[in-house]
């Protein structure tokens, strides 16, 4: 499967959080003026590149946003997953 698999995944990752609309407006604007990203709202706010996307979708149970990164490197993804993160968490990227 190894040879099949295109992405490196961060597997899900959650967050808890006082508001989760809060939460994934300011991860909204982060992303929105990069230059070649996109978005879309069906299941949580997915936001993608060319070589990297992640979806970031609230809990219906728990106070959680539910986060899952892809990318082409290792690297990238970690990158990305951090600076995710970072808003999610502390308001700010990393």
């Amino acid at each position: 499967m190894a040879r099949y698999a295109r992405y490196h995944a961060s597997g899900e990752i959650n967050s808890e959080v006082a508001d989760q609309a809060e939460a994934t407006a300011r991860v909204r604007q982060a992303f929105a003026s990069r230059p070649g990203v996109s978005t879309d709202d069906l299941d949580g706010l997915t936001v993608a590149a060319g070589d990297w996307w992640f979806n970031l979708r609230p809990s219906n149970t728990e106070p959680l946003l539910r986060l899952n990164v892809e990318a082409d490197d290792e690297t990238a993804m970690a990158a990305l997953r951090d600076e995710v993160l970072g808003i999610v968490r502390n308001g700010s990227g990393i």
